[in-house]
């Protein structure tokens, strides 16, 4: 049965920035109408830097996904993975099932399973698997809550630019009109400050925020829209079959396809 009334969000990705560039406009709309947001990264993005060090990045970039969430009014983790290192194990599955039954979403908002970057590709996979195993009582007794009563609606995220790896598109399943929380959006992006380097000579992203607004604009004339986030639900055995996302933000929500 799907509940009409706000419940928990939960956006768990891989790194900080991630959830700014993918969902942050869908999460604010989110927290409008009563939900309570947390944003979760599995690493710290200690990889992100041409200059600092491993400890002192990681700590600029806590720091940048901290502020971005306070400006959300979010809460915030960092499940403290290693930079391009993340891999499906038990180690980190035993970390984000026990985020899930601490935090205990509604909706979980994660990675393309198809994505440009392996990273994002294991995060998809961990937390798929996450929102199914928090609710087994026998994985992982002692981690701290008790297990989930039911599994989270989970839904995934555009990958970047909207392509998988072999440059092929993906369409999302639906589109959410976020006209009216681009500049939140672009704010908390701002945030990430110590990407700006970065995002121009490793990814080519030479106006890191104009591009956001861009890629937002493509999205949002999908639905006949200004500017959108696009989602795909997944609907395997076992997870919530209604449009959890789309029936909490009504008319906001569009579907493609």
């Amino acid at each position: 049965m799907i509940s009409h009334s706000p419940g928990v969000v939960l956006s768990l990705l891989a790194h900080p920035d991630d959830a700014e560039i993918l969902c942050a406009g869908t999460l604010a709309h989110l927290v409008a109408r009563g939900w309570r947001s947390h944003i979760a990264t599995f690493t710290a993005g200690d990889c992100g830097s041409m200059e600092l060090t491993i400890q002192e990045i990681s700590r600029v970039r806590r720091g940048e996904a901290l502020a971005a969430a306070n400006l959300l009014g979010a809460g915030y983790d960092c499940l403290e993975e290693r930079d391009l290192l993340l891999f499906y194990a038990p180690k980190p599955l035993r970390k984000v099932v026990s985020l899930l039954r601490r935090v205990r979403p509604t909706l979980v908002l994660a990675h393309s399973p198809a994505d440009y970057l392996p990273d994002h590709e294991m995060a998809s996979l961990l937390v798929r698997a996450g929102c199914f195993n928090a609710a087994v009582p026998n994985l992982f007794p002692r981690c701290g809550a008790p297990a989930l009563e039911r599994i989270p609606a989970l839904y995934y995220c555009d990958p970047l630019e909207g392509r998988d790896a072999l440059g092929r598109a993906v369409p999302p399943g639906l589109v959410v009109d976020i006209h009216d929380t681009l500049d939140l959006k672009e704010r908390m992006l701002a945030t990430h400050a110590s990407q700006r380097d970065w995002l121009a000579r490793q990814h080519g992203m030479d106006q890191y925020l104009q591009a956001m607004r861009d890629f937002a604009h493509q999205r949002g004339a999908l639905a006949g829209l200004p500017a959108g986030e696009g989602f795909r639900q997944h609907l395997g055995h076992g997870y919530p079959q209604g449009d959890v996302l789309g029936l909490a933000l009504g008319d906001l929500s569009h579907r493609c396809g």
